[in-house]
C-alpha cells in the first residue's frame, strides 16, 4: 500500500506535461462512474494524470493507481477501495489499465452500488472485452472515447503553440479563408508529411528509435491477448488476422469487401465477418458503407481500411511493402471525419465519399474536377500536398483539425 502511494506522489510531481489531449477539455467527474477507452499509447494514463495535478485541489482525497501493479494478484480491486475508504479518507479513485484486471466489470459495479459518495474514473485500452463490458457500465456513468493524435494536436505537440479544433460545417464554409491563416505556420506541410507517418501515437514524442516495432507489439497483442481471449479462440486461427491486415496494406484504396476477402483468404464469409468486427472494434481497422437508409445499413462494409496512417505505415513497415500514398490520403480523411464526430460514407456517384451531403474526392494536387461535375454545388476536391484552398478545392490537411 505505501507503495502504491509514493507511485502515485510521484507520477503527480513528475507530471510536466503541458499540452493537452482534445478530450481534456471534454472530460468531467459529475457523473460517480466515468470510463476512458482507448487505443494504446493514446495518452490515457497521461490524461488522467494531467487533470488530478490541474483540476483536483485537495490530493488528499484522490489517489491513483494502475490496475497492473502486482498488488492486485493478492488483492481485490473491491477490497483496496474499502480499505483506503475507510482508512484514508478516499473518495476519489482513477483506476487505470483495468483491462489488465481480470473482474474488473463485477468490482466496479460493486464499488459503484457499495458506496454512494465514491467516484470512479477507469481507464482502459480498447479490447474487445473492456468494449462489451462497459455497455453494463454506461446507465452508471459515461464513457469517453480517446483516439490517437490529431493533425492538430500533433502541431500543438511539435510547435507548443495551440491552435484550435475546426468543425466540419465551419471548415466547409471557411476553407478559403482558414487554409490562408494556416498555411502560414512554420513547416506545416512537413509537420503533416511526418504525422502522416508516425504522428497518430504520442509515444513518438519518446522517441522514434524502434517506434514501428512498438507499434507491431500493439498489433500482436491485440490479436493474440485481447482478441484471443474474448473470443476463445483456438491458436490456429489468429494468423488470419495478421493476415487480414497485411492484405489490406498490399491493395488499392479500400477496394476490398468482405466476401473478396474472404475469398483471397479461402475462409467463409461468415468467419471474416467475425473477424472484421473484431479487428474494428479493437481499433485496427475502420468499415465504410454505402450512403443508404433502411435495411441497406446491414449489409457488408464496402469498404475496409488499416485504421490510422501510422498504423498503415507500420505494416508495411513490417511486412516489406511500398506505403501507397493513395490509400495514405483516404485513411487519414476517413479517421478525420469520424474523429470529429461525424459519420462518413463511400459514394458511388459522386467522389470518393459522402459526409453530411457533400460529396468528397481525394487526391493529390493534379486531381482534376471531372469528378465532382455533376454536383459542383454540394462537391470538393480534397487534394494533399497544397496549402491554400480554392472554391471547389480544400487541403487534405485541413481535416486533421477536426478533433
Amino acid at each position: 500500500m505505501e507503495a502504491l502511494k509514493q507511485t502515485f506522489v510521484r507520477l503527480i510531481e513528475g507530471m510536466n506535461i503541458n499540452t493537452y489531449r482534445y478530450l481534456y477539455d471534454r472530460f468531467e467527474l459529475s457523473n460517480r462512474l466515468v470510463g476512458i477507452i482507448g487505443p494504446r499509447g493514446a495518452g490515457k494514463t497521461t490524461l488522467m494524470l494531467q487533470y488530478i495535478k490541474n483540476k483536483i485541489k485537495d490530493l488528499s482525497g484522490v489517489f491513483y493507481v494502475s490496475l497492473d501493479h502486482i498488488y492486485f494478484n493478492k488483492t481485490t480491486v473491491f477490497e483496496f477501495v474499502q480499505e483506503m475508504y475507510q482508512s484514508e479518507g478516499i473518495k476519489i479513485f482513477f483506476l487505470d489499465e483495468v483491462h489488465k484486471y481480470e473482474n474488473w466489470r463485477q468490482e466496479l459495479k460493486n464499488i459503484y452500488d457499495s458506496f454512494g459518495d465514491i467516484k470512479i474514473v477507469f481507464s482502459g485500452s480498447s479490447s474487445i472485452d473492456l468494449i462489451k463490458g462497459t455497455y453494463d457500465l454506461s446507465r452508471r456513468g459515461v464513457i469517453y472515447h480517446l483516439k490517437g493524435l490529431s493533425f492538430r494536436e500533433y502541431l500543438n505537440f511539435q510547435t507548443g503553440k495551440e491552435y484550435s479544433v475546426i468543425s466540419f460545417e465551419e471548415l466547409i464554409k471557411n476553407h478559403e479563408k482558414i487554409s490562408y491563416k494556416l498555411s502560414q505556420v512554420d513547416r506545416i506541410k512537413g509537420h503533416f508529411k511526418k504525422y502522416l507517418k508516425n504522428g497518430y501515437y504520442p509515444f513518438i514524442f519518446e522517441g522514434e528509435e524502434f517506434y514501428f516495432q512498438k507499434l507491431m507489439n500493439i498489433i500482436r497483442k491485440t490479436i493474440y491477448e485481447d482478441i484471443s481471449n474474448f473470443y476463445n479462440l483456438r491458436t490456429e486461427n489468429l494468423p488470419y488476422f495478421e493476415k487480414i491486415l497485411s492484405f489490406l496494406a498490399t491493395i488499392p484504396p479500400g477496394r476490398i469487401n468482405i466476401h473478396n476477402l474472404a475469398k483471397n483468404l479461402k475462409i467463409d464469409d461468415k468467419t471474416m465477418a467475425h473477424y472484421i468486427t473484431a479487428l474494428k472494434e479493437t481499433g485496427l481497422i475502420s468499415t465504410i458503407f454505402v450512403d443508404k437508409k433502411g435495411l441497406a445499413l446491414m449489409r457488408k462494409p464496402e469498404k475496409i481500411f488499416i485504421e490510422n496512417t501510422t498504423l498503415y505505415n507500420a505494416i508495411c513497415y513490417g511486412i516489406g511493402q511500398r506505403v501507397d500514398l493513395g490509400m495514405v490520403r483516404e485513411i487519414l480523411f476517413v479517421n478525420s471525419i469520424i474523429g470529429g464526430g461525424k459519420n462518413v460514407f463511400y459514394s458511388k456517384k459522386i467522389g470518393d465519399f459522402i459526409c453530411d451531403g457533400y460529396n468528397f474526392e481525394i487526391g493529390g494536387k493534379k486531381k482534376k474536377i471531372k469528378q465532382i461535375v455533376p454536383d459542383m454545388k454540394n462537391s470538393f476536391l480534397v487534394k494533399d500536398d497544397i496549402l491554400v484552398a480554392s472554391k471547389k478545392s480544400i487541403p487534405l490537411y485541413l481535416f486533421g483539425f477536426l478533433y
